[in-house]
């Protein structure tokens, strides 16, 4: 428990000019306006009763109050718990796509950035692969899926490529891929 000045021990000797004494030596209430050193004292007479409780209550010297002790009640201004972190928010970025080196396969970088308030742990990154014909017209669609690149911390970014092929069979010559849909799910 702190300390008392020499001044408020002397003021609680003589008795108090108003206001009623509170535990520890310290006055609650009124006050004269100013203190043992002459000086103001913001017009509330020394500390109230709003530190009684803790472990490390208030006292007045020279016009300052000091706070609570963090080892408190955890009230303090460092004391209590820590603020919970909130869940992973994964944000993922456009498919940067790349010819490989056969027609049924396709090179596809996408960029991650967890900006939630935990670690991503686990994933999967499911990709729709469009089958394009010598024409330009969309033939089928076929998905496959690739793990995600985790963990992924709070706050960083990363960025993974994956070769995405399809059955050789479904692109005959003059047609080609294109990996054009994404999703992701996460934990």
């Amino acid at each position: 428990m702190p300390l008392e000045s020499p001044s408020a021990s002397k003021r609680a000797a003589s008795g108090p000019s108003s206001g009623s004494a509170a535990p520890g030596g310290t006055r609650s209430g009124g006050g004269d306006g100013g203190d043992a050193s002459g000086g103001p004292t913001g017009g509330g007479g020394d500390v109230g009763s709003s530190a009684s409780g803790s472990a490390g209550a208030a006292v007045r010297d020279s016009g300052r109050t000091s706070p609570p002790s963090a080892g408190g009640d955890g009230t303090g201004a460092t004391g209590g718990a820590d603020v919970p972190a909130g869940p992973a928010a994964l944000v993922v970025g456009e498919p940067e796509r790349e010819s490989a080196d056969k027609r049924w396969c396709e090179k596809v970088t996408l960029g991650f950035h967890n900006t939630g308030g935990t670690a991503v742990r686990s994933g999967t990154v499911t990709f729709g692969t469009h089958i394009i014909g010598a024409l330009g017209i969309d033939w089928a669609t076929v998905e496959s899926a690739e793990r995600l690149p985790v963990p992924i911390a709070p706050g960083s970014r990363t960025e993974e490529t994956w070769t995405v092929c399809v059955d050789a069979w479904r692109v005959p010559v003059g047609m080609h891929v294109e990996t054009r849909d994404v999703s992701v799910r996460w934990e």
